[in-house]
């Protein structure tokens, strides 16, 4: 395969992994280096809830392995306080911080708020200031956003529609020469069958075919359900 493939899980530092995935005995600032032995990437969620300090991203960045992978979510001031509005200063102020990973910045992960009608000029504005050298990647929680004059926007930026599970029957639509996946299961719960997993990776392989990258972030982390679906997926694919 020659496109990109990388999985991983949203978020790692779960107390509930502990005796699971983490061995009991293993110290809790041990445990990123315990999920790099086993993952080339991680989507970190706590930037979407407080926006971390340059000397966090730093610490960050260097913890990490030379070729990991940081998906970082966007924050909500930025999505569900100002619904993209005035883009210019909190996409600023965001990148000021997580470029300091420097290399290790993968995708930017924009979550749009559930019940926020489809607001297409105000994504347009927001989308019109981020730096094409960064990967975005729009998840709409909202189904009256899913379109074709949304479709035709993301084309425009090369970013892409996140491809999730929340939204029964999500459209499988590309919007890039990359795709985004993530994968909440029930409530944040439930593991996903051998028999869906496989479809997964079906469905990756098929994006690889017509050479695209692909991220995969599973989000069930209650009952570590994430972390063996993710290794599972990674087994399948061989990667």
């Amino acid at each position: 395969m020659k496109s990109n493939i990388q999985i991983g899980t949203s978020g790692y530092q779960y107390k509930h992994w502990k005796g699971d995935f983490y061995p009991k005995d293993l110290a809790v600032k041990d445990r990123f280096e315990f999920y790099a032995r086993h993952f080339d990437t991680v989507e970190i969620n706590n930037t979407f809830y407080k926006m971390a300090d340059a000397s966090t991203f730093d610490e960050w960045k260097n913890s990490a392995p030379k070729d990991f992978c940081y998906a970082i979510k966007y924050s909500r001031f930025g999505t569900h306080r100002k619904k993209l509005k005035d883009p210019e200063g909190h996409v600023n102020y965001f990148l000021d911080r997580a470029t300091h990973l420097e290399t290790l910045l993968g995708p930017v992960l924009v979550q749009l708020p559930p019940n926020w009608k489809k607001n297409i000029e105000r994504l347009k504005e927001f989308l019109q200031v981020t730096p094409k050298s960064i990967r975005w990647a729009i998840e709409i929680r909202d189904p009256d956003w899913l379109s074709e004059e949304l479709y035709e926007l993301l084309r425009e930026h090369n970013a892409a529609l996140v491809l999730h599970d929340m939204i029964p029957d999500h459209p499988r639509v590309i919007t890039a020469d990359w795709t985004y996946m993530r994968f909440h299961g029930k409530n944040y719960s439930g593991n996903y069958s051998k028999k869906h997993l496989n479809e997964i990776a079906d469905e990756v392989r098929g994006y690889v075919d017509d050479g695209l990258d692909v991220f995969v972030y599973f989000n069930n982390d209650l009952e570590g359900h994430a972390v063996r679906n993710a290794l599972s997926l990674k087994e399948n694919l061989g990667v």
